[in-house]
């Protein structure tokens, strides 16, 4: 399986730069395997499309602000891209791993000042893929606080900002969260979940349908582009999940009771995949995945599921060519490039059902 049989044509222009106007106005294309059709809808729809005694499965990590700016003691401007601890803070004090850039006149001991309460000393360069260890210095009480006050919200590199205000700052930190995101971790939302409200929630609840979360933190891995032709030679960056027992509880009645599992992102999918993987069922655990999933692949856990349109040659389209069918997804990719939908992060989604 050849990495360019992954690739499409996607006009720079249907890269979607801003969220649409409200949550639940994206637009969705419905995928029917059973039909082999394909339909136009928006998000708002989806309540009379999932059926009653269904089970959804949100991700419900929260996007942690990530993204540092900061000058050197020689002036020079550096970012600082926080991707996760490897420490646990003790005052004032916290180790991360990071991405640095520009890193080329950064060495141990440089020191880059963020803010008033916030700095950065470079402690070494590690072998992964460029990445850093750091220490971060902070005179507040709490460093989610401080990072809240001083950080940004690490958008993907495809989202090109010519202006940075407040107010699209602000905007970016509402927006680029999922409505029922709980506990902050990833550098990246889990996009399905973007196009959720209250009121949709709602709704599907008072219809039957039930209501599970997990929580994996979306790590590096999902910038990070496949560089091998040979597709079975990449290797996924390990990201951590976990599993309650209230959801495992959930999810595993559901599918006893041969009820439908929809699973929201495909962060979703590799959590409830890679548990049954391992167990042989969903239990309460805490844990990480590396599960790349390509076609053929069989799906033990999910039945349908709700998605962004995803980068070319990207795991993430290998995973939904899984699920429907590569003939199928890039018909419906070359249909949604038609009629114009959004792409990526911030664009609009289908549902594959």
């Amino acid at each position: 399986m050849l990495l360019s049989d992954f690739d499409y044509d996607l006009p720079e222009d249907l890269i979607a730069q801003f969220p649409a106007d409200k949550r639940e106005n994206s637009r969705m294309l419905v995928l029917n395997r059973n039909e082999h059709s394909i339909s136009h809808k928006h998000f708002y729809d989806i309540v009379d499309l999932i059926e009653p005694d269904s089970l959804l499965v949100l991700n419900n990590t929260k996007v942690l602000p990530a993204r540092l700016y900061g000058t050197k003691e020689t002036g020079a401007k550096i970012e600082i891209f926080l991707l996760k601890p490897v420490e646990d803070s003790t005052e004032h004090e916290s180790v991360w791993q990071v991405l640095i850039k520009p890193s080329k006149r950064v060495k141990s001991g440089t020191i880059v000042k963020v803010s008033d309460e916030l700095s950065v000393e470079v402690i070494k360069r590690l072998e992964d893929d460029g990445e850093w260890l750091v220490k971060l210095l902070y005179s507040g009480e709490n460093l989610l606080d401080v990072l809240h006050r001083n950080g940004n919200i690490p958008l993907p590199p495809y989202i090109e900002r010519k202006m940075q205000t407040e107010d699209i700052k602000k905007l970016d930190f509402e927006r680029y969260q999922t409505v029922y995101a709980k506990d902050e971790g990833s550098v990246a939302a889990p996009t399905a979940g973007l196009h959720f409200t209250k009121e949709i929630l709602d709704k599907l609840k008072a219809k039957g349908v039930g209501i599970a979360y997990v929580t994996l933190n979306v790590g590096l891995g999902t910038f990070r582009p496949v560089k091998c032709e040979n597709v079975l030679e990449h290797k996924m960056h390990s990201e951590t999940f976990e599993i309650t027992q209230d959801a495992a509880d959930l999810i595993n009645r559901a599918k006893s009771e041969g009820k439908k599992i929809i699973a929201v992102g495909t962060t979703t999918v590799r959590t409830l995949e890679t548990a049954y993987q391992k167990y042989g069922e969903i239990k309460a655990c805490h844990d990480h995945s590396e599960l790349f999933i390509y076609p053929p692949y069989e799906f033990k856990v999910i039945d349908n599921l709700i998605t962004n349109f995803h980068l070319p040659k990207s795991t993430l389209l290998m995973l939904v060519s899984a699920l429907a069918g590569k003939d199928f997804i890039f018909e419906a990719y070359k249909e949604a490039v038609s009629q114009r939908y959004r792409f990526f992060s911030y664009g609009d989604c289908m549902y594959i059902c």
